[in-house]
C-alpha cells in the first residue's frame, strides 16, 4: 500500500500576510459597493438619494417626462407654489430634491405619487350643449408633487442669483431606484407688481327656436364673472357679477386711474361705453356712461370694438363701422355649438375713430380713416404720441355664395388676413400710417398687438385667419419700429391670445386651451431683449368648468378693487334707429356673447 499523502508544511511570511490581509479588505469594500450602493453618478450627490439606495437598480435608469414645469421655466417672486407634473411607468414612490448654485443646503421631499386632479366645478355652468371637464390621456398618467408653502418659499429664496436644479428619481419597493430625470427652474428679480383683472365666463352655447345659435342663453348672462387676481393669492376675488346685460372689452390708463368697459343699455343697445376712475368701490351709472354717436354724424352704428383708453385716461380709440355702414354689413360672425370653440367673430370693414373725454366728440383719426380696408385693434404706445393697429382689405363679412362655416378654422370662414401698421395719433390730426416690418406682408394675420411699457416691443398674435382666439393662434415678439419677429417661446400648443404687459414690461399674461378647453391664464418672463420663458399657470382663477378671458394687468394693488356696481337700466338710451335694433356684439369676440346675432340668420342666398 502507497504510504498516506502529507502534503508539506507552509509558513507564509509576515509580508505575504499583510498583503492578503490588504486584498481581502479592498473585496469586501468592492463587495459592499457594488451590493448596496447605486451607481453614484446617477445621483450627483443630492442630499436624501442615499436613503433609498439599499438595493442596486438597473444599471441605466429610465427617463422621466417632467411636464410641468417645463426646463428652463421661471417664475414671479410670490407666486402660489406650482403642481410639479411629471409621468413614469418605472417608478411607484419617488424623491424630489433640489439643489442650489450656491451654498443653500440642497431640499429633500418625498411622493407617494398623487394623479393629477381636476379643480372644482361650478354646477350652474352644467348644460347639454357643453361637457364637464376630463383629463387627457397624458394628464391621467401624469404624478403630482405641490410643495407646501415653505418648501416653495425657500426654493424661490435660493433661486434668484442662479437656477435651481430639480431632480425627481423614480423608485420600486421604496429603495429600488429605476428612473430620473431633471430640470431647472429659477426665480425672477422682478415682481410682477400688479393684479390681473379678467372676465370669467361659461361656455354654454344655445340654440333658439328658429335654430340661431348663440353662445350664451339671455338667461345665463348672470353668470358672467369678473375677477381681481393677485398672483401671491391662492384664489382670485370676484369683483362683478349678477349683471342683468352683457359687458365685454375693459382696459385701464397706463397709472391704473382710469377703467373703460363696453356695457350693454336697456333694450340691447350696445351703443355703451363706461369711463370711470378706478377706486376701492366703483360705481358705474349714467352720469359714467358715454353714448357712441348720439347725433350720427360719423355713421349709423354706434357699436365700438376694442376700445382702449390712453395712457393718461383722456383718450379712447374704437373700430367703427364708419359713415356709410351698418354693423352687419361689417363683421364676419359665425357661431357654434362646439363649447371648445363656440365662436369665430372678427371686423372686415371698420376705421379708427377717437373719443375726447373733455370734449365728448368722437372723430375718425385721419390715415386710418380709408373705407378700403379694415382697420381695427388699436392700442397707444406708452407715451400716447401713436397707435398701432390692424390693416387688411375690406370686404364683405359675408359671401351668400359660400355655405356657411361649420367649426373653427372651417375653409368656408371669410378668409381676412391683417397686417400691423404703426400712425401717429398728432392730437388727434393722425398721419400717414406704416407697415410694421417683420408684422405685415408674411402671409399671415397679425391682429391684436399690446406694446410693451417701454415702448421697445409690440407682442401680437398670428394665426391663418382672422383673429385672437383661433386654435392655431400663436405670440409674436417684433422691436416697435420694426424688425425681424420671433416666435414667443411661451406659447402653447393650442391657442395662445388675449395677453397684456405688466406695468414694469417684465411679465406677459395671456389665455390658452392647452390644458382644457376650459381657457385658462398664464404668464411669461420676458426678459430686457424680449425673450420669453416657458409658460407658468395661474393655478385656481376660476372653476374647472368655466373659462378665462381677456386678462388685463391693471397697475393698481392686488386689492385695488372690492367690487363694481353697475347701474344702466336707468341710463337714458338716445333713441334707437330700427337697423341698429339688433346686431352682434362688436365690443368683444369673447367667448360667451349671449346677444342676439343678425348675420347668423342669414343663410347662403339670403334665405333665413
Amino acid at each position: 500500500m502507497f504510504p498516506a499523502f502529507r502534503p508539506a508544511k507552509f509558513r507564509p511570511s509576515r509580508q505575504t500576510r499583510l498583503k492578503a490581509l490588504v486584498f481581502l479588505g479592498l473585496f469586501a469594500a468592492a463587495f459592499v459597493t457594488i451590493a448596496f450602493v447605486p451607481v453614484p453618478a446617477r445621483f450627483d450627490g443630492i442630499a436624501g438619494v442615499a436613503a433609498h439606495a439599499a438595493t442596486a437598480g438597473p444599471q441605466t435608469l429610465s427617463p422621466i417626462s417632467i411636464d410641468y414645469p417645463l426646463n428652463g421655466s421661471i417664475f414671479p417672486p410670490g407666486i402660489t407654489p406650482p403642481t410639479f407634473l411629471w409621468r413614469d411607468a418605472a417608478g411607484t414612490s419617488w424623491s424630489i430634491d433640489v439643489t442650489f448654485a450656491g451654498s443653500a443646503a440642497p431640499i429633500h421631499a418625498e411622493s407617494t405619487g398623487e394623479r393629477m386632479k381636476l379643480g372644482p366645478i361650478d354646477k350652474e355652468c352644467i348644460a347639454d350643449s357643453n361637457k364637464l371637464p376630463q383629463l387627457t390621456a397624458q394628464q391621467a398618467a401624469s404624478w403630482t408633487w405641490t410643495p407646501d408653502a415653505a418648501t416653495w418659499a425657500a426654493i424661490q429664496a435660493h433661486s434668484v442669483s442662479g437656477p435651481a436644479t430639480v431632480t425627481i428619481t423614480g423608485y420600486r419597493d421604496g429603495h429600488i431606484a429605476y428612473s430620473q430625470s431633471r430640470m431647472e427652474m429659477a426665480t425672477s428679480k422682478d415682481p410682477v407688481g400688479a393684479p390681473i383683472f379678467y372676465r370669467d365666463v361659461p361656455l354654454m352655447p344655445s340654440a333658439g327656436v328658429n335654430g340661431v345659435v348663440s353662445p350664451l342663453s339671455p338667461s345665463a348672462i348672470h353668470l358672467i364673472h369678473w375677477r381681481l387676481r393677485d398672483i401671491t393669492r391662492p384664489e382670485s376675488h370676484t369683483v362683478l357679477r349678477d349683471m342683468p346685460s352683457c359687458a365685454n372689452c375693459h382696459s385701464f390708463s397706463a397709472d391704473g386711474k382710469t377703467f373703460g368697459m363696453d356695457i350693454d343699455g336697456p333694450a340691447n343697445d350696445k351703443g355703451l361705453y363706461a369711463v370711470v376712475p378706478t377706486s376701492k368701490h366703483m360705481s358705474i351709472a349714467s352720469k359714467d356712461m358715454v353714448h357712441w354717436n348720439t347725433d350720427g354724424t360719423v355713421g349709423q352704428s354706434r357699436v365700438g370694438f376694442m376700445s382702449q383708453v390712453s395712457p393718461d385716461g383722456r383718450y379712447v380709440v374704437s373700430t367703427f363701422a364708419g359713415p356709410d355702414l351698418k354693423l352687419p354689413d361689417s363683421y364676419y360672425v359665425k357661431n357654434f355649438l362646439d363649447y371648445r370653440f363656440l365662436q369665430v367673430f372678427f371686423p372686415t370693414r371698420g376705421i379708427l375713430e377717437w373719443y375726447s373725454r373733455q370734449s365728448g366728440l368722437r372723430t375718425p383719426l385721419p390715415g386710418a380713416d380709408d373705407p378700403h380696408y379694415v382697420q381695427t385693434d388699436g392700442v397707444w404706445s406708452p407715451d400716447g404720441k401713436y397707435i398701432v393697429f390692424a390693416r387688411a382689405v375690406a370686404e364683405a363679412p359675408h359671401d351668400p355664395e359660400v355655405p356657411p362655416a361649420t367649426h373653427a378654422l372651417d375653409a368656408n370662414e371669410t378668409q381676412i388676413k391683417y397686417d400691423l401698421y404703426r400712425i401717429p395719433f398728432n392730437d388727434g390730426k393722425g398721419g400717414t400710417p406704416e407697415p410694421i416690418e417683420g408684422a405685415s406682408g408674411n402671409g399671415m394675420s397679425n391682429n391684436f398687438p399690446k406694446v410693451s411699457p417701454d415702448g421697445k416691443w409690440i407682442v401680437y398674435v398670428q394665426c391663418k385667419n382672422g383673429q385672437l382666439m383661433r386654435p392655431d393662434s400663436q405670440l409674436y415678439i417684433v422691436p416697435f419700429k420694426g424688425g425681424a419677429a420671433r416666435r414667443l417661446l411661451a406659447n402653447t400648443s393650442l391657442m395662445n391670445s388675449w395677453h397684456s404687459f405688466s406695468p414694469n414690461g417684465r411679465w406677459l399674461v395671456f389665455s390658452s386651451k392647452a390644458r382644457s378647453p376650459y381657457t385658462q391664464m398664464y404668464l411669461t418672463h420676458l426678459d430686457a431683449d424680449g425673450n420669453s420663458s416657458p409658460a407658468i399657470l395661474i393655478d385656481n382663477a376660476t372653476a374647472a368648468n368655466r373659462a378665462v378671458n381677456i386678462p388685463e394687468f391693471a397697475n393698481i394693488a392686488g386689492d385695488g378693487i372690492d367690487d363694481i356696481d353697475v347701474h344702466v337700466a336707468d341710463v337714458n338710451k338716445p333713441d334707437v334707429a330700427k337697423s341698429d335694433v339688433v346686431k352682434p356684439d362688436a365690443s368683444a369676440p369673447n367667448e360667451s356673447r349671449p346677444e342676439d346675432q343678425k348675420p347668423e340668420v342669414q343663410k347662403p342666398g339670403g334665405q333665413k
